[in-house]
């Protein structure tokens, strides 16, 4: 498929109808293809006073939108001593509590660790990592997933630590981010802290998360649970704070910039050269497991640490947050934030904001500029 001319100008116009008739406060959207940057639109505010104008410069917690990058960290990591995502989890992390579990079902949500009993802050690392090898799995391997939002980010730090003696957030920062040069970080160090805007939390909420919410608001279910532990930073207000940015969390805690998004996927992808390596990119873009999910209740497909959009049996898109291909891959974070590649296309997406939606899944703002991107999409000559 071919992006049409017209496509970015369609995109930009999205971009300032969210303002105007969305509620958007500030925000940023980049598209990369095929190894350029082609769009880059940053507008609005910092702050709710609207005091503080948002900037080229300006850095943004993106929930979940970290996975992706913390995930490219492991098997980054997991590469340079030789191994891959096929090894067994415990060839690297000896008190791992599924022996059966290969890095594939760890990065794909599939070793029923979504939820753990132990009470560990979010802060503490060892606590954390206790809780998780003392913790008894909700189903094994192989048996469906459910989508770990929190304890995703301990999972996948500990093994780096493991195996280089370095935090996943160094990792990244040191052997992708820097060598892309990427305003990304898992770990803000605190000479970049004035660049951060301050988040607002959601008002609107997407009516396909009635299931989800319902379960989210029940005490004791799976849901409720999974996205209370490890504990804190639960309130939107907690990651306006300076001790939230600067905890490498690798499931919630990135803070960035819309075009290092992009230029992630765009690496991710395929489109340029990056210390992402073939195997490496392939593991990021297969599909690893496809179900319905245990804790987001909904059809998901996951990679190994990305998302593509699940498909119904005849092959259609049950939901479209990646793009006009179904080979597009990518990850959303609570509130709105969103990032794809997409690597039949040479394609890249991210967008970012500061006010949030509520939501899993990106919001109404996003969708529109995503759509506006796919009507932009026509088949290559």
């Amino acid at each position: 498929m071919a992006l049409r001319a017209s496509a970015l100008e369609d995109l930009r116009s999205v971009f300032e109808e969210n303002f105007r008739e969305r509620g958007e406060l500030g925000a940023s959207v980049c598209v990369w293809w095929r190894g350029e940057e082609v769009l880059a639109l940053d507008h609005g505010w910092r702050d709710r006073e609207c005091r503080v104008a948002w900037t080229p410069d300006t850095l943004v917690p993106v929930y979940s939108a970290t996975k992706a990058p913390a995930a490219a960290s492991l098997l980054h990591a997991l590469e340079s001593r030789g191994l891959d995502e096929d090894t067994p989890v415990r060839e690297v992390w000896p008190r791992f509590p599924v022996a059966d579990a290969c890095f594939h079902h760890l990065l794909s949500h599939q070793c029923g660790l979504a939820a753990l009993d132990q009470r560990a802050s979010v802060f503490d690392h060892d606590a954390v990592v206790a809780a998780i090898e003392t913790q008894l799995p909700s189903w094994s391997p192989g048996d469906g997933h459910g989508y770990h939002a929190r304890s995703f980010g301990p999972l996948v730090d500990e093994p780096v630590r493991h195996l280089t003696g370095h935090t996943l957030g160094d990792w990244w920062r040191r052997h992708i981010a820097k060598p892309l040069a990427l305003d990304f970080w898992i770990g803000l160090p605190q000479r970049e802290h004035h660049r951060v805007a301050t988040l607002l939390p959601g008002k609107t909420q997407d009516p396909d998360d009635e299931a989800f919410y319902r379960a989210f608001n029940t005490a004791g279910s799976l849901t409720r649970r999974a996205f209370s532990s490890p504990q804190g930073l639960h309130a939107v207000h907690e990651m306006n704070s300076p001790d939230a940015w600067s905890a490498s969390l690798p499931a919630i805690g990135g803070i960035g910039s819309a075009r290092a998004v992009a230029k992630f996927y765009q690496a991710a992808a395929g489109a340029i050269e990056s210390p992402l390596s073939p195997a490496v990119r392939r593991a990021l873009a297969t599909a690893r497991s496809s179900a319905d999910d245990r804790v987001l209740l909904r059809p998901t497909t996951f990679t190994c640490g990305t998302q593509l959009d699940p498909l119904d049996a005849d092959g259609r898109k049950l939901r479209d947050i990646n793009g006009p291909s179904t080979t597009a891959f990518g990850h959303p974070g609570a509130g709105g934030s969103h990032g794809f590649g997409d690597p039949s296309n040479g394609l890249s997406f991210a967008y970012v904001m500061n006010r949030m939606n509520l939501g899993v899944m990106p919001g109404s703002r996003c969708l529109a500029l995503v759509r506006a991107l796919t009507d932009g999409m026509t088949p290559a000559a």
